[in-house]
């Protein structure tokens, strides 16, 4: 799979098929500190991602008052 980490627009290639958890994990982060997504579709944690697919992932901002 390949994998753009943005705002870096870093691109990593992973092989075979894994959970999106387990990508995170592998790639360093923590549990709820990044989105990934697939096109224009939000991919829950527990969700496979596929060995040819190219997705995204985002660190989770937020802000406040």
């Amino acid at each position: 799979m390949r994998i753009t980490i943005l705002p870096e627009r870093k691109t990593v290639e992973l092989s075979g098929r894994r959970l999106v958890s387990n990508v995170l994990r592998d790639l360093g982060y923590l549990p709820g500190t990044a989105m990934v997504i697939r096109g224009d579709e939000l991919i829950p944690e527990g969700e496979m991602i596929e060995a040819d697919d190219e997705i995204e992932i985002r660190s989770v901002i937020s802000g406040g008052i």
